[in-house]
C-alpha cells in the first residue's frame, strides 16, 4: 500500500467509526485518498457517494477538521507501535469476511506480527462482574490454551477478559487484547499494568486511532473484530444480555466455532451461556476440548472416564458370583451357585479365583466378602 493511502486510511480511522458499513462501501468503491478528498473538499463530489447525506457529511467534514495522520503515527510510533492496513503482509485476512464493515486499518502496539498471531488464535470473553468460579476457569482456559501453542484474544476488560489475559501470561503464552479505544489509552484504567504487560509480552490492537477514548456502542462494535480474528469464541459466564454473545452470534455469522463454559443452573451470570450452548453453541470445559474444536485435525482432547475399580477387571461370569454373596455374613457355595444361575463347580472355581483376588474369604463351610476398610477407618464388608 502506498504512503498517500495509508495516510488516508490513517485519517479515516478518526472520520469513521468502527463498522460504519457506508464509509467501508465507499472505500472499496473509490478508495481512501479519494473518500478523505471527497469528504474534505468542497466540490460537489462527496454528495454523488451512495448514501450520503448532508447532516452525514456534516459530521463527517466536522471531524476532518482536526485530522493529522503524520501525527498519529508518530504517536502510535511512540509506543513501539504501527498502523496495519489491509493488503498489508500483517493484515489478518480473516477480517475481510466482514465485508464492507472490516476496519479500515488496525493501529498495533507490540513486537509480534499480528497475521502469523492471528492464524492460531481463539477469543476467551465473558462477563465483567464474573464470579470467582468464572476468573478460574477464564484464568485455567487461558493458561491452558497458551501452553498449547494457541494465542488468547480478549478484550483487556475486568472480570473474564482479564483473567483470559492473565492465564496466558502466567503460562509464558501468546496474548492479544483488543481494545475499543487508541492502542496507547489504558482502559479500563485499573487494567493498565495488564495492558502494558499483553504490550510487552503479546500484542494490544485497535480500531481507533491514538488518545481515543471508548463509547458503549464501539464496545459492542469491537467484538466484531475480536469474533472474525479469532478461529472461535468461548464464552465463560454471560447473563443474557451480554456483550460476550454478541461477539459470539457475530462469530456464528462468519461461521466460526461457538463454544460455551456450563455454570450453575441457578446461576443468572450463566444463563446466556446456557442459551448458547442450547443452541448452536459447544460445551466445553477445558483448553483440550477447545483445542479439539478448533484445532487440526488428531488434535484430540483426552478420553475422560470415572476411576476403574478392580472389580470392573471382573469377567461377566465372575461378577456374578461376586454379586451372589451377600453384604453381610458368609453363605454356602451351593447357594451362590444358585443365586449366580451356575453350577456348584463353576461357581467353586470362581470362588477360588476371587479368594486369590481379595475379593472373598472363606468362613467356615461357606464364603463371605473380605472386609475393607472405609475411608474413615472403620470396617466395610464388599468387594474392592
Amino acid at each position: 500500500m502506498g504512503d498517500r493511502e495509508r495516510l488516508a486510511r490513517a485519517a479515516l480511522t478518526r472520520v469513521l467509526e468502527p463498522g460504519d458499513e457506508r464509509g467501508g462501501r465507499w472505500l472499496r468503491e473509490v478508495g481512501a485518498t479519494e473518500l478523505i478528498r471527497r469528504i474534505t473538499a468542497r466540490d460537489g463530489t462527496a454528495e454523488q457517494l451512495r448514501g450520503m447525506t448532508t447532516k452525514r457529511l456534516a459530521g463527517y467534514r466536522l471531524r476532518a477538521e482536526a485530522v493529522d495522520p503524520e501525527r498519529d503515527l508518530a504517536s502510535v510510533a511512540a509506543v513501539g507501535g504501527r498502523f496495519v492496513c489491509p493488503g498489508d503482509h500483517e493484515w489478518p485476512s480473516q477480517l475481510d469476511d466482514l465485508g464492507d464493515s472490516r476496519p479500515t486499518g488496525l493501529w498495533v502496539r507490540g513486537r509480534p506480527d499480528l497475521r502469523l498471531w492471528a492464524l492460531r488464535s481463539v477469543a476467551v470473553v465473558g462477563a465483567r462482574a464474573c464470579t470467582p468460579y468464572g476468573a478460574h476457569m477464564a484464568a485455567s482456559l487461558g493458561a491452558g490454551l497458551a501452553e498449547l501453542g494457541w494465542v488468547v484474544v480478549s478484550g483487556a476488560a475486568f472480570g473474564v477478559d482479564g483473567a483470559a489475559h492473565r492465564g496466558a501470561l502466567s503460562a509464558g503464552g501468546a496474548t492479544m487484547a483488543v481494545l475499543a479505544c487508541g492502542v496507547d489509552v489504558a482502559y479500563p484504567r485499573g487494567h493498565a499494568e495488564l495492558i502494558g504487560r499483553v504490550a510487552e509480552q503479546g500484542l494490544v490492537i485497535g480500531e481507533l486511532p491514538p488518545a481515543d477514548h471508548p463509547t458503549r456502542s464501539r464496545f459492542i462494535l469491537r467484538n466484531r473484530v475480536i469474533a472474525a480474528l479469532t478461529r472461535g469464541t468461548v464464552v465463560v459466564e454471560a447473563e443474557y444480555r451480554s456483550g460476550s454473545l454478541v461477539t459470539a452470534r457475530s462469530a456464528q455469522r462468519l461461521g466460526r466455532f461457538i463454544m460455551g463454559v456450563p455454570g450453575p443452573a441457578t446461576s443468572g451470570l450463566s444463563a446466556g451461556v446456557h442459551e448458547l450452548l442450547r443452541g448452536e453453541g459447544v460445551l466445553v470445559t477445558d483448553a483440550a476440548e477447545v483445542a479439539e474444536l478448533v484445532g487440526e485435525i488428531g488434535d484430540l482432547a483426552p478420553a475422560r472416564r470415572g476411576p476403574v475399580l478392580a472389580r470392573d477387571l471382573l469377567d461377566a461370569a465372575s461378577a456374578r458370583v461376586l454379586d451372589a454373596l451377600p453384604s453381610h455374613g458368609s453363605v454356602s457355595g451351593r447357594d451362590i451357585a444358585r443365586t449366580a444361575g451356575t453350577s456348584a463347580d463353576e461357581a467353586l472355581g470362581r470362588l477360588y479365583e476371587l479368594h486369590s483376588l481379595g475379593f472373598v474369604e472363606r468362613a467356615g463351610e461357606g464364603w463371605q466378602l473380605t472386609p475393607r476398610p472405609t475411608r474413615n477407618g472403620g470396617p466395610r464388608r464388599g468387594g474392592p
